[in-house]
């Protein structure tokens, strides 16, 4: 067959991906006599397509999962997809106006009639987008939060807390999206990093019964109808006076007490702040602990209501109230100036809308009992991140941890299951059915006559995060009948095997940003119900970042489509060059032109390929072939045993850049030069079947991270079978190493190095045989690499030498000296400057050395095998040091 002679990736990936699924390689089962290992993909939202962090997050992913298979562990990766209550009801809303429909036409069952057919028509995109990056998910498996089973759990899970008394309805402040119009938690508020560019405004208030004035600096003068109080510092000697007086309102003048209180920063603005306890949670805070009335002039819409008693103002937007009341101020004279400020501005996550703080009625979760336990295990280790830095974060976020309001004003999603059956504050009850609803409302009515028609469900929805926080669970059914004791409120032993097996999860791979949205949530749970931890490592990928170290987005036009990428460069291709530079935890800043080195990097592999299948093979063996096998199956073992390593402390990058050089360097490179046969000679079968044994070992180990051309070329090599398909080959076992062979190729690669940089800076023709002499005190130590170094650095003869030889090209290695006789004279001044680099060069590697030595702490603290290749790096040094000073005294003389 002939083979092309650049890899095409079209011709390949769509075939091995269909031969992979219709084979059920991605599929698994609990397997007793098989060790599980488990992944649940962080569930994209359903409105999502592919982009760049997705690329990162799930390349990790299928390069764990791959190894794990290949290992002969019982690999399962479980794919799903988020509802994701606001992104997708901002979505169905969206159509809807297109076709000239108002939600709020709509009864609920409408809607949701809608948004189903909404998330059937494009739920699925992003899922099968993974497929083209090459995803081994177990498709069978796909889960979707608002499927009937997870329903029923979250459902049974909301009950369960409210039982236990850690879910709860309060009056309480919260982050209001105005856009979407409901409440979102702390974590999706976001911040511009740097801050944003505001204006500070100094007020005129006037005290009441005085000619005297207060200025007060605020951000938000829409929000001054609100006020009900001004504090100063009881200590700030300006103000103190003003306790217990009374200050007007501007335009209103509505008397408001002025009161002293500790939260007033003496060195910000003018040290008086006006408190608005309805718009800002830490003026509620004050407003409580001062008893101060609230008054909400801010409706859901973001528009101001009749609260703030001036008509003009009323049913018009925050933002048009601010630019309006501040022309308002400067015309009645009030507005001392205006300043600007930079400031962090809170903005909704899902509609980018300044968020507006706002007291609401809404259910809550008490974080510090339940988050215990998962607190102590990240910080004991019994959950590990990486890199561990994370671990100062979580501390830092579960310290602090804050009630965590749950509910959200909206149709999509899981609704809360509370009843209402009257109109008191606390007539409701919380059940999981209607009829259970019903029950108990009588129970807690005295009023048997109660009916169902007469209860009224809760119309909010829960937040996406406390269906996606029992993810590890649900996928495997913990919550469903017969698995779940609702009187413990915990998940059974030994009820359900798949939950039993897979659980838990060995491995989950996320970005930093969710550490607290979902991680720890997870782990929460785990806990709760299933009393250990839902995985033992989590992997924190970086942000995906361009050249300019701006976070990729759409909003930026700074984000390649994926999926053109995978055109252009390869499913492999990009995948290795997302991984090229994407240590745990740190930023990748993303480079076309690592797609670029991954697509290279698929067609060296592809050239060496063609380069072996194409040789014409003999009979027998050549024993000049024996030592570079022997050298390369050496540096085979070393390397897998780094990859292993690496692969143990989540270095996935470094893992990849070992077997990256392996292949590049000392397999194409060194190791198919030296037994390469000469032009139109045949190779000898017995190093033929060696190099193919050690193709066939390399695509092994290239498979987690280049599944597709390894995958190919597996099957090209040899006559294997498709079931006998890379993906479930067996994961190869480093064997010992021979240390003494890796020093003896690493000494004549040097040697052919050094004799082609003479034939580049003497500008000889590497088709011209050069002669090469050694000055060493021990020769025998080139004699296993010889037919190499004379066969790669072209020369005619290798010898020994007792004395320098004049005129010729020469150089040193450790206390060895070699010299090339050249037939034009050579420049002495052109040698006396190379030889004084060099040795300045040297002298400067064997203080830099020295000084790690003579430091007590290194010498204590790292291996003894690490410590000794410093020593060995000194000696050498100072032998070479040595031989450089006695060649430039020869020079001089």
């Amino acid at each position: 067959m002939a083979l092309s002679t650049k890899y095409d990736p079209t011709q390949v990936e769509d075939k091995w991906y269909k031969m992979w699924m219709e084979k059920g390689f991605f599929h698994s089962e609990p397997n007793p006599d098989k060790e599980p290992y488990t992944i649940v993909i962080p569930p994209p939202n359903v409105t999502g397509v592919l982009h760049m962090g997705h690329m990162l997050n799930n390349t990790i992913q299928d390069v764990l999962i791959r190894k794990a298979r290949m290992e002969g562990k019982e690999a399962c990766w479980v794919p799903g997809t988020d509802h994701a209550s606001i992104a997708t009801e901002a979505k169905v809303v969206r159509m809807l106006r297109e076709k000239g429909i108002s939600k709020g036409d709509l009864t609920r069952e409408e809607f949701m009639k809608y948004a189903w057919e909404w998330k059937e028509k494009y739920g699925g995109i992003i899922l099968e987008q993974l497929k083209k990056l090459g995803a081994s998910c177990d498709w069978e498996r796909t889960s979707f939060t608002m499927d009937e089973g997870y329903y029923k759990a979250v459902i049974n899970v909301f009950v369960d807390l409210y039982k236990k008394g850690y879910i709860y309805r309060g009056l309480r402040m919260v982050n209001w999206d105005v856009e979407a119009k409901t409440a979102v938690s702390n974590e999706e508020v976001i911040y511009k990093e740097g801050g944003e560019v505001s204006k500070l405004y100094s007020v005129k208030y006037s005290i009441k019964d005085s000619e005297d004035v207060v200025v007060i600096a605020t951000q938000r003068p829409e929000t001054i109808l609100g006020d009900t109080a001004i504090a100063v510092n009881p200590k700030d000697e300006r103000h103190k006076h003003l306790i217990g007086k009374k200050a007007l309102v501007p335009f209103i003048n509505r008397e408001i007490p002025i009161i002293g209180d500790d939260y007033v920063e003496l060195d910000f603005g003018t040290g008086c702040l006006k408190v608005t306890p309805a718009h800002d949670p830490n003026d509620y805070e004050i407003g409580i602990r001062h008893n101060l009335e609230v008054i909400d002039t801010i409706d859901n819409d973001g528009n101001l209501n009749e609260k703030c008693e001036i008509p003009a103002y009323i049913g018009k937007d925050r933002f048009a109230i601010r630019k309006q009341i501040v022309k308002d101020l400067k015309e009645a004279g009030l507005l001392v100036k205006e300043e600007d400020f930079t400031t962090r501005i809170g903005r909704s996550e899902r509609t980018n809308t300044v968020i507006e703080p706002k007291l609401s009625l809404q259910w809550f979760i008490r974080m510090k009992d339940i988050s215990r336990k998962a607190h102590a295990a990240v910080m004991d280790d019994e959950v590990l991140l990486h890199p561990a830095k994370f671990k100062n974060t979580y501390n830092h976020w579960m310290e602090n941890v804050r009630d965590w309001c749950i509910s959200r004003q909206l149709w999509w999603g899981q609704q809360i299951p509370a009843y209402y059956f009257d109109k008191g504050e606390d007539d409701f009850v919380v059940a999981e059915t209607r009829e259970e609803a019903l029950a108990l409302a009588k129970e807690k009515s005295g009023n048997d006559s109660l009916t169902a028609d007469d209860l009224t469900q809760d119309p909010d929805v829960l937040d996406t995060w406390a269906s996606s926080w029992l993810f590890p669970l649900t996928v495997f059914n913990g919550f469903d009948n017969g698995f779940f004791d609702k009187e413990s409120g915990r998940i059974l032993e030994g009820a359900n095997k798949e939950l039993d097996y897979y659980y838990p999860t060995n491995t989950l791979v996320t970005a930093p940003e969710i550490l607290f949205f979902w991680v720890a949530r997870m782990i929460i749970a785990g806990y709760e119900y299933k009393g250990e931890k839902p995985f033992k490592d989590v992997y924190l990928t970086g942000i995906v970042r361009d050249k300019q170290r701006r976070k990729m987005s759409k909003s930026l036009g700074n984000s390649p489509d994926p999926l053109d990428l995978i055109k252009q460069y390869g499913a492999d291709g990009v995948r290795t060059g997302m991984l090229f530079s994407s240590p745990a935890g740190n930023d990748l800043l993303f480079d076309e032109k690592l797609c670029e080195q991954g697509r290279n990097f698929a067609n060296k592999i592809w050239n060496a390929f063609r380069l072996v299948k194409g040789w014409e093979v003999k009979e027998g063996n050549n024993p000049e072939n024996s030592k570079p096998v022997s050298w390369f199956t050496t540096r085979f073992n070393q390397t897998l045993i780094e990859i292993e390593d690496h692969f143990a402390k989540f270095r996935i990058s470094d893992a990849l850049m070992s077997i990256y050089k392996l292949i590049w360097d000392d397999f194409c490179s060194w190791y198919l030069e030296m037994i390469k046969p000469a032009y139109g000679d045949p190779v000898d079968k017995a190093t033929l079947d060696q190099t193919i044994g050690f193709f066939e070992e390399l695509m092994r180990v290239l498979h987690p991270f280049m599944p597709f051309i390894s995958e190919e070329i597996w099957h090209e090599l040899s006559d294997h079978s498709e079931n006998d398909c890379l993906i479930v080959a067996a994961w190869p076992k480093a064997t010992k190493v021979d240390d003494s062979i890796t020093a003896k190729a690493g000494l004549a690669f040097e040697v052919i190095t050094n004799v082609r940089n003479i034939r580049n800076a003497k500008q000889i023709s590497p088709k011209e045989s050069l002669e090469l002499a050694i000055k060493t005190v021990d020769f025998s130590k080139f004699a296993d690499f010889t037919p190499s170094i004379k066969k790669l650095a072209n020369l005619s003869s290798l010898t020994e030498t007792q004395e320098k030889v004049d005129n010729a090209a020469s150089f040193v290695l450790k206390a060895d000296e070699f010299f090339i006789p050249l037939e034009s004279a050579i420049d002495e001044e052109k040698e006396l400057e190379e030889l004084n680099k060099q040795l300045e060069y040297t002298r400067g590697f064997l203080a830099g050395v020295e000084k790690k030595l003579s430091n007590e702490r290194f010498v204590n603290g790292a291996p003894p095998q690490v410590v000794e290749v410093e020593k060995r790096k000194k000696a050498d040094a100072e032998a070479k040091i040595k031989v450089l000073e006695e060649s430039l005294a020869a020079l001089n003389r």
